[in-house]
């Protein structure tokens, strides 16, 4: 298997100045044909591959993350030549939102811990008071459990803007770069997650739509993207949110489009789960993805060949 001489699958999940410059030379140097030129172009979506989530010192490690990376790195360089494009999610939040101890508080005055699950029955109880937006607050958590979704979880402070943590992991940043370099073809990059009020975990909506914000609606552009390519390999963190939401949102925006979906690629151990203190996380996303097994997305390894 090709490797950079840069690349230290030992580095992986630890912060460091990325080494652009190595890998930018080092794609060029690769000499492959550009990406224009791909008859059969496959595009890899990276979901929020971000300091926070992947480094066990992250504000929100996801364990297995370090090890789905190092795939997932690997993956890029022993495909580079087959890989068209690559767009990366970058979840970018703010000190104050509907899913912080900011938000909230108890009838002391207390701000709820990381991880505590509000629901609505505890917010008209009293249990949990919005301190912002009590309307739309009290109206969130209603529209969360009535369409299914999972109730309200308090995440700690993660990705924040400005921070460490919210950048790409250095050597998967490498690995970007490289490959831009060695196709030349610019990566797409994504934000989400900075509107106040509402979670985002799919990269391509939020979990309740907010549509006077640019981000607030259901990004029908990307996904009209995503169509033209003749397969979509998807990564990243968390197997159990992120992914799953954002495959989620590609499977009900392509429903009934076999076409679409049989194009479909979700790289099964380059992900994985949050772990809760209560909750079956890694269960849940099983169970969603082995339905949308059957409807035609493909669950694969890093280490079977692209197709």
């Amino acid at each position: 298997m090709f490797l950079p001489s840069f690349y230290n699958p030992d580095k992986v999940g630890t912060l460091y100045t990325p080494d652009t410059a190595g890998a930018v030379a080092a794609g060029q140097a690769a000499q492959l044909p550009p990406a224009a030129e791909d008859k059969h172009r496959v595009l890899l979506l990276l979901v929020d591959p971000q300091v926070d989530f992947i480094h066990p010192d992250g504000a929100l490690s996801v364990p297995g993350a370090v090890e789905d990376t190092r795939r997932t790195v690997e993956w890029i360089y022993r495909n580079a030549r087959q890989i068209t494009t690559i767009a990366a999610s970058l979840d970018s939040h703010l000190p104050i939102q509907i899913f912080y101890p900011t938000w909230w508080a108890d009838p002391q005055g207390q701000h709820p811990a990381p991880f505590t699950l509000i629901t609505a029955e505890d917010v008209h109880n009293g249990r949990w008071q919005p301190l912002l937006e009590p309307e739309w607050s009290i109206q969130y958590v209603e529209a969360l459990e009535k369409d299914a979704k999972k109730v309200l979880t308090i995440w700690p402070y993660h990705t924040m803007i400005g921070t460490p943590g919210h950048a790409i992991t250095p050597a998967l940043y490498e690995a970007i770069a490289y490959h831009s370099s060695a196709r030349n073809i610019q990566p797409i990059f994504l934000s989400k997650g900075s509107i106040a009020k509402t979670e985002h975990y799919s990269i391509l909506e939020p979990e309740v739509k907010v549509p006077d914000e640019p981000l607030g609606d259901l990004n029908t552009q990307f996904l009209d993207m995503l169509a033209t390519y003749d397969r979509v390999y998807i990564a990243g963190q968390a197997k159990s949110h992120c992914v799953l939401e954002t495959t989620t949102s590609i499977m009900r925006y392509f429903r009934g489009r076999s076409d679409v979906i049989g194009r479909l690629r979700l790289l099964i151990d380059c992900t994985s789960s949050v772990v809760h203190p209560e909750i079956d996380f890694e269960a849940i996303a099983n169970k969603v993805l082995s339905q949308y097994a059957e409807d035609g997305l493909r669950l694969v390894r890093a280490d079977d060949p692209v197709d």
